[in-house]
């Protein structure tokens, strides 16, 4: 009973911390601006989730270079979290995550992909969006409600960036961030 009351209890922690990341990045100013590396963010979070790869025998393919941004890291943060989470859950046990950071010298690029069954590309599209999940048979397994990509893609927005979500034709899901490096002057409740 009291591992059930803690695990209801951390979920709605969960979601609380969701709402109020989505929240922040809908807010559509940044004020704890500072320079932030991907590559380190990436490292943190993949030495974080190793007890959950290794519960789903999963194996972490890396291809890490410096690629760094001017951001707010707490958001930065929470997105290279859902991002690798999503890649940990929705995987089929003993696939693959790739994770991948580079920089052209414009723009900071962050790609994650994953195993995972066959999905239809136009719903796909529909997973930045809030509460869009590809089956509803997914909720009732893993307890979440669909808003991790959607804060990926308000901060993405947020940091003038752009996001892509694809459907890997051997099953699974191919996500493109780019960061650009230069950032437009936002004014206070500006969210174009």
């Amino acid at each position: 009973m009291a591992g059930k009351l803690r695990e209801g209890l951390n979920q709605a922690d969960r979601l609380v911390e969701s709402f109020l990341a989505l929240a922040r990045a809908q807010q559509g100013t940044l004020t704890d601006l500072t320079s932030v590396s991907l590559l380190q963010l990436v490292s943190a979070t993949l030495a974080a989730c190793s007890d959950a790869i290794a519960g789903r025998d999963l194996q972490v393919r890396q291809t890490l270079s410096n690629a760094g941004v001017i951001g707010s890291k707490t958001l930065l943060a929470r997105l290279v979290e859902n991002l690798i989470d999503n890649a940990i859950r929705y995987n089929t046990p003993g696939g693959f995550i790739g994770v991948t950071t580079a920089d052209d010298g414009a723009a900071a690029h962050l790609v994650v992909e994953s195993d995972g069954p066959l999905l239809d590309e136009r719903k796909v599209q529909e997973l930045g969006q809030p509460f869009r999940r590809l089956g509803a048979d997914r909720t009732a397994v893993d307890g979440s409600i669909g808003l991790g990509l959607s804060i990926v893609a308000a901060i993405v927005a947020v940091h003038d960036g752009s996001l892509g979500l694809h459907a890997r034709p051997e099953g699974g899901l191919r996500v493109v961030i780019t960061l650009p490096h230069a950032r437009r002057r936002r004014e206070p409740g500006d969210r174009t």
